[in-house]
């Protein structure tokens, strides 16, 4: 099977300055990285740097761990991290691209490497969230 990918994008109305620095705080990243309305994220953690990472956990009908490692933190401009969880495929890692637009930042996130179709769509399904959550909270 071809390596599954998933692209999703949303404009938000606010700077990639606020976006990007929203990705890398614990308590913000606390805020929105909930892909359904009936979870929440307990224990949020970032060393914001290349090489530094993150983790936070997801909690639902039962506990959902994540972590990840930043490949790349181009200010106000791209992230790349790893994204890492008991049921992610090895090297799977997510970009997030933020790009002005003239009313506020399109953010474009790529997630690349699923083990299935059915985790790539439930991943579509939760990142999409996640960006609706992110414009939320930003605005």
């Amino acid at each position: 099977m071809p390596d599954l990918s998933l692209t999703s994008r949303r404009t938000i109305n606010a700077s990639a300055e606020r976006i990007y620095t929203a990705w890398l705080d614990p308590g913000m990243m606390a805020r929105f990285m909930v892909p359904r309305a009936d979870m929440q994220v307990r224990d949020a953690r970032c060393d914001p740097r290349v090489g530094g990472g993150f983790s936070l956990v997801m909690v639902g009908d039962k506990d959902y761990p994540h972590a990840g490692t930043f490949k790349e933190l181009t200010p106000f401009t791209r992230l790349v991290f790893t994204w890492e969880a008991a049921w992610s495929a090895p090297d799977s890692t997510v970009e997030i691209t933020l790009i002005p637009v003239a009313n506020g930042t399109e953010v474009v996130l790529t997630h690349v490497k699923f083990t299935t179709e059915e985790s790539r769509d439930n991943h579509e399904r939760g990142w999409a969230g996640m960006l609706v959550n992110l414009h939320a909270v930003l605005t």
